[in-house]
């Protein structure tokens, strides 16, 4: 996702690629570059040839906010939920609402911004989705019923989806597919599918941090799919309304399964509405994001150009003090009421 994104900039600004765990051919390395370029004073900022660095990998981020100390950084956040927390000038530009609403908590002085992750050009495309070409070759090649029914991805999938929904489905005579290897093309096997199953709380969960962006359900969509879909984290920020997509797990099993069911039997009656899809994938176009990228490293140029007069950055209180000052008057009032009480 971060090489996409690194395409994705490069319209719009000069962009290398840097490894840091272990030297690749193709990139420079990071140790090799900050024993090359001038440390700019912690207690200053920015000169105008200084480069902007962006950090990315969550479990990383404290280690290289460390080693890039003094510099103009960013993060570009996609899970959320690691623990770290942020200095006071670093920008984030999260790829979802759900990790913007994170950090709006967590570091809510930091520059914060949005930006969501692009999907890559054959889904928007060759997508089947009702009304366009490819569409109607699919229909040309398989009929008006997909040959797949659901459609499953087995990594992340809940222990839930694949023992016990599964099972229920193949047994009230859908045709399901769970695809765990190599696919030549994936966009092929989601128009071959008339419903996709994506259930991923339970993978976060066991693992503590977020489903950042949660690409695949509109990769499905894209394709027109029917999507069932865990609401957890960032697929709550299209998915559960029935507008775009349904809950996975609602309830009961049987209710799962009569509705998978009905879906299968009547995608017509379940696909997205047209303008919210539309809406949807317009927002995720790979030809309409660089701009979305210049309007925010344009400000991200101009944060650490006034950090760079002498400005300083705002601090925002910390957890503990907050805690303190909200419990504060009702410690200080049954304090004096004690005292009062004491009183002979």
């Amino acid at each position: 996702m971060e090489l996409q994104t690194a395409r994705l900039v490069s319209a719009v600004a000069s962009v290398d690629v840097v490894t840091y765990r272990q030297r690749e051919p193709d990139y420079p390395f990071l140790a090799d570059l900050l024993r090359q370029e001038p440390r700019v004073s912690d207690g200053g900022g920015a000169p105008a040839e200084v480069p902007l660095w962006i950090v990315s990998w969550g479990f990383d981020v404290p280690k290289l906010l460390r080693r890039l100390k003094g510099r103009p950084v960013a993060y570009h956040a996609h899970s959320s939920g690691y623990g770290f927390d942020l200095p006071a000038s670093v920008p984030v530009v999260a790829v979802s609402r759900n990790t913007l609403g994170y950090w709006g908590d967590r570091a809510p002085r930091n520059p914060l911004f949005l930006v969501p992750n692009a999907l890559d050009s054959p889904w928007l495309e060759q997508g089947a989705r009702p009304g366009t070409a490819a569409a109607i070759r699919q229909q040309e090649r398989c009929g008006l019923r997909r040959p797949i029914d659901v459609l499953v991805q087995q990594r992340k999938s809940s222990d839930y989806v694949l023992r016990q929904l599964v099972p229920a489905l193949r047994a009230r005579g859908l045709r399901v597919e769970v695809q765990s290897g190599w696919v030549d093309d994936l966009v092929e096997l989601f128009n071959r599918s008339t419903v996709y199953l994506y259930d991923s709380a339970d993978y976060w969960r066991g693992r503590g941090v977020s489903e950042g962006f949660g690409l695949p359900p509109i990769e499905a969509l894209a394709c027109g799919c029917v999507v069932f879909s865990s609401l957890n984290h960032a697929l709550a920020d299209h998915l559960g309304d029935g507008r775009l997509g349904f809950q996975i797990g609602c309830g009961t099993l049987q209710a799962d399964v009569d509705r998978i069911h009905q879906a299968v039997l009547s995608p017509e009656s379940w696909q997205p509405a047209p303008d919210a899809l539309n809406s949807l994938l317009k927002a995720h176009d790979p030809a309409a994001l660089p701009e979305r990228w210049r309007a925010t490293l344009l400000q991200i140029q101009e944060h650490w150009s006034r950090l760079g007069d002498g400005v300083r950055p705002l601090q925002a209180p910390s957890r503990h003090r907050l805690h303190w000052q909200a419990r504060a008057p009702r410690l200080f009032t049954a304090f004096n009421r004690l005292m009062a009480r004491s009183v002979p």
